[in-house]
């Protein structure tokens, strides 16, 4: 597998898909208006991540893999998943399904580019990995139905209801068209073991990294954390 997971850093903001980059349907009060901005985006994002710690989980494609039209030989990122505390998501505010649950992190948007699709179950195994470490409850997310368009709702941006239902959540508030769904992160066996699956793909992912990419290294972590597959400079 070429694709490996990483905690967004604000140094690798620039790395975003230019989508992923401006957009701030989430992060920007509708009523401001405001619906692409780069700069408020960094600023939200730099913000929450000092404030809160990780924010995003980043999906990048290494050198080994190349796709029809695509640039081999560079990595680049080729899915994010974003993912806050509700009061720090003004959009969050604004759904008929609203508000997400006071013990729920939520998760935002999950976004990956044209033919790599495998990465969105990776992306997701690495929101609950960290999620669980850091001892939150649940995950929440705002599904998305229909293919209708609305002014107000940017598409790329939500998440399908069907991919959340497949991936375990439970649906908790119906809408024809933005039912929420939750998922507990600390009940039952089940979702123990999904846990532990996703936590040793994420080990199994660095260590082929570092087989198939001689430009990687372990960096030591300090103590009580775990060390990280990460590039020499």
């Amino acid at each position: 597998m070429g694709i490996r997971l990483r905690p967004l850093d604000i140094d690798e903001f620039e790395s975003l898909p230019r989508h992923v980059r401006g957009c701030v349907f989430w992060e920007v009060d509708p009523s401001a208006g405001v619906r692409t901005s780069e700069f408020d985006k960094e600023a939200w994002t730099s913000g929450l991540l000092l404030e809160w710690g990780t924010c995003a989980q980043l999906a990048q494609a290494g050198p080994n893999v190349v796709r029809s039209g695509g640039e081999g030989g560079l990595r680049r990122t080729v899915g994010t998943a974003f993912y806050a505390p509700p009061l720090r998501v003004p959009r969050a505010a604004h759904f008929p399904t609203s508000p997400v649950s006071a013990d729920a992190v939520l998760l935002m948007s999950m976004r990956v580019e044209p033919g790599f699709d495998e990465a969105r179950p990776l992306l997701l195994d690495g929101v609950v990995a960290d999620l669980v470490q850091r001892g939150v409850r649940a995950l929440e997310a705002f599904g998305v139905r229909g293919t209708e368009s609305d002014s107000d709702i940017c598409r790329e941006c939500m998440i399908d209801a069907e991919f959340l239902e497949d991936s375990g959540f439970d649906l908790i508030a119906p809408h024809h068209r933005f039912p929420r769904y939750r998922l507990v992160l600390d009940e039952g066996l089940g979702w123990k073991s999904a846990v532990e699956g996703a936590l040793e793909r994420l080990v199994v992912e660095a260590a082929l990294q570092i087989t198939l990419d001689p430009d990687f290294q372990m960096t030591p972590a300090p103590a009580g954390a775990s060390s990280t597959a990460t590039p020499r400079a």
